[in-house]
């Protein structure tokens, strides 16, 4: 009988965005754009600021000006800025985990799986959602205070997987909106797309996703898929 050969395979490390696919906020930001928008005499489609969610500020700010052919000065900007974050804010009370979000964060720590979040939201406003999810105090998280450039730029992932000592080729993205997926592949990690964002399947698909779950909870059901492994009784 031929011996088995035992190797020494590691666990994929996970790197995870966190609005829309840890915490339900994606909504609360699209509200708190429009309302800073308006506030600066700015009229913009509610769909069409959900579409760029997800994206740097720089970048949604720059997609904002080429969608309706307006120049904003310096100033403008910076106001928008940080009236996106008080309105935000505001509604923080409102955003809750997403369903298996700590569940699924809980497994990853027991089996020994490394995992960190890689936010383009700023610490101010990510702060209030990361509380959410009781994260362990080793968890690395990177916000876009961090990194020179946000997603669709792969800086946040490119730092959250060298915190965790990892090779990002040999690493797992998680997000629900493509800018988090162009991202992945820019880093030469896979991506794993969740629908809690509002994307649909094909997008997420389109964008470079290996796998697509509705949300945490199912990605907890199937997490063989990525080739986390049961933990040996």
């Amino acid at each position: 009988m031929t011996a088995t050969l035992e190797l020494d395979v590691p666990q994929p490390a996970l790197l995870f965005d966190l609005d829309g696919t840890l915490v339900d906020s994606v909504y609360q930001h699209v509200i708190a754009w429009q309302e800073a928008l308006a506030e600066c005499g700015i009229a913009l489609s509610v769909w069409r600021i959900h579409r760029r969610i997800g994206m740097s500020g720089g970048l949604f700010l720059d997609a904002l000006q080429r969608e309706t052919r307006t120049t904003l000065d310096a100033a403008t900007l910076a106001r928008l800025a940080t009236l996106h974050a008080e309105a935000y804010l505001r509604r923080a009370d409102g955003v809750v985990p997403l369903p298996g979000a700590r569940e699924l964060l809980r497994v990853l720590h027991d089996r020994g799986v490394p995992f960190a979040i890689a936010t383009s939201g700023a610490s101010r406003t990510a702060g209030s959602a990361l509380s959410l999810l009781e994260l362990p105090d080793d968890v690395p998280v990177v916000t876009r205070d961090l990194v020179e450039r946000a997603k669709p730029d792969p800086h946040l992932f490119l730092a959250a997987a060298k915190l965790l000592g990892v090779d990002p080729r040999q690493s797992f993205v998680i997000g629900d909106s493509v800018w988090d997926l162009l991202a992945a592949q820019r880093a030469n990690a896979l991506g794993i797309g969740l629908l809690s964002g509002g994307y649909g399947r094909e997008e997420l698909q389109a964008a470079g996703a290996y796998r697509v779950y509705a949300d945490p909870a199912e990605m907890l059901s199937r997490l063989e898929e990525v080739g986390v492994r049961p933990a040996r009784g």
